[in-house]
């Protein structure tokens, strides 16, 4: 989705080190498996932090634009027949051939930032889809928290409830549910980015937020959702 490979890369630089905020991932996973199916096509699956969470559906649709990513997803859950990937990118007009696939649902994790036509990668991930199924979505959140870490992660943009909302539906969707969530790592990246003006995440940030908030803020925000996020959990089906 990013035409410069360097970005592309700075992004797979940071799905590593990320790769140890086993917390962070298991909440957002949990969230995102609420509306799971069967049959996925997961967007941008990286080096498969994500993927793991789907080994037991009947098929698992792996999508991503660096082929090293895929090598290594390979590698690292070898001898699945459920799982297939392919280099390939969502924009593509061969990204409508996956519909063979009869999905029904496409999730799509901290990926659409980093598309150029947001909207095209719409168009087409609603075509793929079986009538009534689910694409599910994480966001980054706010579009005036966008700062220079953004930026060096390839972002495009950030998404307010609204906007994202009506982009959804001009694609053909029906939303059926969107929350925010994180409200710690909402302030957070609001230091980093207005005030700090750093240009990447601390792996100490990442490892004191991991092990010491998420656990209490995932459970707290469970129950009470909160009026504002770094991210949006939002799910969109496509009618009957």
């Amino acid at each position: 989705w990013l035409p410069e490979r360097s970005a592309r890369w700075v992004m797979v630089a940071d799905q590593a080190r990320m790769k140890r905020a086993t917390n962070y991932f298991s909440w957002q996973a949990r969230l995102a498996m609420e509306q799971m199916g069967r049959r996925v096509i997961e967007i941008g699956c990286g080096l498969g932090n994500f993927t793991q969470h789907l080994l037991d559906r009947d098929l698992v649709i792996g999508i991503d634009v660096v082929e090293d990513c895929l090598t290594e997803l390979r590698v690292r859950y070898p001898g699945r027949a459920n799982l297939q990937t392919y280099r390939l990118d969502v924009q593509d007009p061969r990204f409508r051939e996956l519909k063979r696939h009869r999905a029904d649902t496409v999730v799509c994790l901290n990926v659409l930032e980093h598309v150029r036509d947001d909207r095209l990668a719409l168009v087409n991930i609603f075509d793929v889809l079986e009538p009534s199924g689910h694409a599910i979505f994480i966001l980054p959140a706010f579009e005036s928290l966008y700062g220079p870490i953004d930026r060096n992660l390839g972002h495009f943009r950030r998404y307010s409830k609204g906007h994202w909302g009506e982009l959804a539906q001009s694609a053909g969707f029906r939303l059926t549910s969107s929350r925010y969530i994180n409200s710690i790592g909402c302030i957070a990246w609001w230091v980093n980015a207005k005030v700090l003006r750093r240009t990447e995440q601390s792996e100490g940030q990442i490892a004191l937020f991991d092990s010491v908030v998420v656990p209490v803020l995932s459970r707290l925000e469970r129950a009470i959702e909160p009026p504002f996020g770094q991210s949006i959990v939002t799910v969109l089906q496509k009618p009957t």
